[in-house]
């Protein structure tokens, strides 16, 4: 598998094995070891499909013609459908991400930015080892 390698100003392209795991050197020539992250990785995505597949039915009364409770008890029930949605949603994301993030490994461009091509630190990867971005660029898109 080539995984990518620092080398001057660019990123070059390197077989690599250890121990049966692959790995990638950053810029500093330091092995990460890509079987961890992938772990994470799958970790993860075990989490959120053991969520479950989505709102349950119970939750999901709005609408319905057998309103019960006050307005104030259906104005909570709605805004409980409404938070399950929104973390569905985000669940959809993360595992969007995590899936991508999967293909990358394969490809061996696992932990290099996107956007500046620049190897993504350590820290950030433990953190958050789907991410695309490093730290810098992220923050450049958040605006910071």
């Amino acid at each position: 598998m080539f995984v990518p390698v620092a080398r001057g100003e660019g990123v070059g392209f390197e077989e690599t094995t250890r121990a049966g795991a692959t790995g990638l050197r950053s810029r500093g020539g330091v092995s990460m070891d890509v079987a961890r992250y992938r772990d994470a990785l799958v970790a993860k995505r075990v989490e959120l499909l053991s969520a479950g597949p989505g709102i349950q039915p119970a939750q999901t009364t709005v609408g319905t013609a057998s309103r019960q409770g006050d307005l104030a008890d259906q104005a909570t029930g709605i805004n409980e459908v409404h938070i399950q949605l929104k973390l569905k949603q985000t669940d959809a994301k993360i595992m969007q991400a995590i899936e991508e993030a999967l293909s990358r490994m394969e490809h061996g461009t696992y932990g290099v930015c996107r956007d500046c091509g620049e190897p993504v630190s350590a820290a950030r990867l433990n953190a958050i080892p789907w991410t695309r971005s490093c730290i810098s660029c992220k923050e450049k898109q958040s605006g910071k």
